[in-house]
């Protein structure tokens, strides 16, 4: 029996098969990591416009003040319908 995913052979070289599970609490801080290293790399491409990691958070953060500027707390939940697109 083959225990190797066929797909590990598409990774780069350097990307783990695993991950450790245990190094980040919380999703939020895997994407402040991710924030910071790769600020000035793209983390989408669309329609021929890239948005960098750094574009990301700044926007994201923009749209969790207008949130909390709608009286919006800790917790509340926000649904978001949109097309398939950045």
């Amino acid at each position: 029996m083959n225990l190797n995913p066929v797909w590990l052979k598409s990774y780069p070289e350097g990307v783990p098969a695993d991950i450790d599970f245990g190094q980040y609490s919380s999703l939020v801080g895997l994407l402040e990591e991710s924030f910071a290293k790769y600020a000035s790399l793209p983390a989408y491409s669309f329609m021929g416009k890239e948005i960098s990691y750094a574009q990301t958070d700044q926007e994201s953060l923009a749209i969790a003040a207008y949130l909390q500027s709608l009286g919006l707390n800790k917790g509340d939940r926000v649904a978001v319908m949109m097309p398939n697109v950045p």
